[in-house]
């Protein structure tokens, strides 16, 4: 089985022909469109495994956005005891769902 380790969004993904990755929102780029990440830090094919230092060049792996939206809330509180200090702030992470199309 074919796979190949990519970066984007400052994160590393292991992905292969089919799979769906959630990732960080990329900007310019909406639901339906095609992607290329061109930053491959390894592939493998089963038989042959191939390690950039620190990108292979000459290799892309194309994908297709199925989805895109935010990810559930995250509650910040900061709190002080006998100060009566309360700050609650909540923030919703943008994501894009990933389709892997090949090109690896």
């Amino acid at each position: 089985m074919a796979f190949a380790i990519i970066e984007t969004g400052g994160k590393q993904y292991r992905v292969s022909n089919g799979d769906a990755i959630k990732i960080e929102k990329l900007p310019d780029v909406k639901e339906g469109a095609a992607v290329v990440f061109d930053k491959i830090l390894l592939t493998d094919d089963g038989a042959k495994t191939v390690v950039g230092a620190p990108y292979i060049s000459g290799v892309s792996v194309n994908g297709e956005v199925i989805e895109e939206g935010r990810n559930k809330k995250i509650e910040v509180v900061k709190y002080k005891a006998k100060s009566r200090y309360f700050k609650l702030r909540g923030h919703r992470q943008p994501f894009m769902k990933v389709k892997i199309t090949g090109g690896f």
